[in-house]
């Protein structure tokens, strides 16, 4: 549902630019965040439904609060990522998906060798406060905030090394559109595990009983 959400909100925040110039941003941006939303669908299922067996339960709120920056840091790094794999593997002469390259110098910048290692470390931290089961609440978001600020420094090198107004565009509306996606996961994240990964010193409130409807006269 979280990635349906933000296909959905891609499409939504991408159609302004549909009417600034030529129009082809708007197939540039949305079919690049289209195939990476696609790529992701059914492994994101697979996924959430192994890691959300053992994931401790959190309140309603702070399940979407932690969706929603995690999700944004996905939207984030995600879209630079594409970004250098297109300068990487050099789609932009053999795909139209890829075409034109965004950020066109980062391929020939130190950022380009930064990049990855950044946001592979700033995905392990993120994960590991997710999904850790022996963090205190506070370390987890302390982490957490780190993964994120590791994320945004990586994004940003890639942002000045070769800035563009088109990318600039897409980061946002990944990023909006991920804090979406995010948003709607972290509803699902705060009924991980069902009441057996309650978190150690909480207590379940019982449900109050229905009470039953009565019969029409």
């Amino acid at each position: 549902m979280g990635i349906l959400a933000f296909l959905a909100a891609a499409t939504l925040l991408a159609w302004p630019l549909r009417y600034v110039g030529d129009g082809a941003g708007f197939g540039q941006i949305l079919s690049r965040l289209s195939f990476f939303g696609l790529a992701l669908l059914l492994p994101a299922m697979l996924l959430a439904a192994v890691l959300g067996a053992r994931t401790y339960r959190v309140e309603n709120r702070l399940g979407k609060r932690a969706g929603t920056l995690v999700g944004a840091i996905v939207g984030w790094t995600s879209f630079f990522g594409l970004s250098w794999l297109a300068v990487a593997l050099g789609l932009e002469g053999r795909d139209e998906l890829f075409r034109p390259v965004l950020f066109a110098g980062l391929g020939e910048s130190v950022s380009f060798y930064l990049f990855v290692p950044l946001a592979l470390l700033a995905a392990g931290l993120v994960t590991y406060a997710l999904y850790s089961r022996k963090t205190s609440f506070n370390l987890r978001r302390r982490l957490m905030f780190a993964g994120a600020g590791l994320a945004v420094f990586a994004g940003l090198l890639v942002l000045l090394t070769g800035f563009d107004l088109l990318g600039a565009a897409g980061v946002l509306v990944s990023t909006l559109s991920g804090a979406v996606g995010g948003w709607v996961s972290g509803i699902g994240y705060a009924r991980a595990g069902g009441d057996a990964m309650i978190p150690p010193g909480s207590t379940i409130r019982p449900r109050p009983p229905r009470q039953p409807r009565r019969k029409p006269r």
